[in-house]
């Protein structure tokens, strides 16, 4: 299988004090991953070295083949997708919910350009295949955040990336607007054209059966990686949380108990 990701023992440094350290880290075409740790563990860190927006101080950072610093990274940022609650405060909140999404074609924040018939067509697709339909026309503030994060996933999808991320999307949720997002994210993962899918959370919960691999990462280092069932287990997280817990598995996914 081709790499999309290559991070091959990356060390980060700031100010004095390293932030990662001796990372080591291979997504391969077809597999979807997701990214825990605790806040604080390096997990955005890491995403900023793979879209390019921070340097290693030592090691190498591949993506699609491409090693960084032998390409022009603006245009390979084109082929990635991110997604992350931030970005919400950064949307001009009375656009209309499908101008939000045709402006994920143009990079844009805002839509400036009068859109063409097909890409009207394909932000309409997007947004039934993620069950937002009803919003048409609506204004973007008045949707619930759930909704705000599927209008965020569609956006990105509108210029077809190759790796879609999604930096802790389930952040200011309901356990029912959780749920629906979820749901959403992993029928997204069974379309013939899914982009692969990094999925970045502190909340083994979220991690749904379209994430068989995962990457534990704490204080800036790969604790473990590998098959989603065998990452997530009480022992591994017992001692990577450094607390007693105990996981228990429900229809393909990991749920959390804390031992007092």
């Amino acid at each position: 299988m081709s790499l999309v990701v290559d991070v091959n023992r990356v060390t980060w440094n700031r100010e004095g004090k390293t932030v990662l350290r001796d990372v080591n880290w291979q997504v391969k075409a077809g597999e979807h991953w997701a990214v825990l740790g605790l806040n604080g563990s390096g997990k955005t860190t890491l995403l900023n070295m793979i879209t390019g927006y921070i340097w290693p101080t030592e090691g190498q950072v591949s993506v699609f083949g491409h090693l960084f610093g032998t390409v022009d990274l603006r245009e390979l940022r084109k082929s990635i997708g991110w997604v992350s609650s931030s970005l919400q405060e950064k949307l001009h909140m009375n656009d209309r919910a499908q101008h939000v999404v045709l402006s994920g074609k143009y990079a844009t924040i805002g839509l400036y350009d009068k859109p063409a018939d097909d890409d009207m067509d394909r932000a309409q697709s997007l947004m039934k295949q993620l069950g937002v339909s009803h919003l048409y026309d609506r204004h973007y503030h008045s949707c619930s955040q759930g909704e705000k994060q599927k209008l965020l996933i569609a956006r990105a999808l509108m210029a077809s990336p190759r790796l879609l991320i999604l930096d802790e999307p389930c952040n200011g949720l309901d356990v029912f607007s959780r749920e629906q997002l979820l749901a959403s994210i992993q029928s997204l993962v069974a379309q013939p054209d899914a982009p692969t899918l990094i999925y970045v959370t502190h909340h083994i919960e979220e991690i749904v059966p379209a994430f068989t691999k995962a990457l534990l990462i704490r204080s800036g280092q790969v604790y473990r990686s590998g098959s989603t069932q065998d990452v997530l287990t009480s022992g591994y997280l017992t001692d990577f949380f450094q607390a007693p817990v105990e996981v228990e598995w429900r229809y393909d996914r990991a749920w959390l108990k804390v031992i007092s």
